[in-house]
């Protein structure tokens, strides 16, 4: 048995591409760029290096989910990978992508508010934040745990 699970946040690098396959359904492409933070060897310096994830979702809720994304969104996705290749022009090709099961909207520009689509039905309002009711008496004070600083060399496998 295997397990084929990715959970990714970070910012769409493109407007969605939304597109009907010859049967009718709807799929919908978009990048998204997710930091990995590396140490720089010469600085010293924490520094944010990119990746770029390939993202699709099919069906009636790719449409629903394009009219709410835009180049800058910030989103976090849930899914699984798929493998593809293909020739073009006498060369072979492949890509990674993710496959989209579930997506939150962390943000939505000018748009305002938050929630997410389920690709496997309903709304999945995780990241949508209702406001917080206002406290009838004052909470008492919460001591917060100490700050660790884990970096990916601190890990030992």
């Amino acid at each position: 048995m295997s397990i084929n699970r990715v959970n990714i946040s970070g910012n769409l690098t493109r407007d969605p591409e939304l597109r009907a396959t010859a049967g009718g359904t709807q799929v919908l492409s978009f990048g998204v760029a997710v930091n990995d933070r590396r140490k720089n060897p010469q600085t010293g310096d924490w520094e944010d290096y990119p990746n770029f994830v390939d993202c699709t979702m099919f069906g009636t809720r790719a449409e629903a989910v394009s009219r709410y994304l835009s180049k800058g969104t910030k989103v976090a996705i849930e899914g699984k990978l798929r493998y593809s290749s293909w020739e073009r022009d006498g060369q072979r090709r492949s890509k990674l992508e993710v496959i989209v099961d579930e997506i939150e909207f962390m943000s939505r520009g000018s748009q305002g508010g938050q929630g997410g689509y389920s690709q496997n039905g309903g709304n999945s309002y995780g990241g949508g934040y209702a406001p917080a009711p206002a406290p009838q008496a004052a909470p008492a004070p919460v001591q917060a745990p100490p700050v660790v600083d884990v970096y990916d060399e601190d890990i030992p496998f």
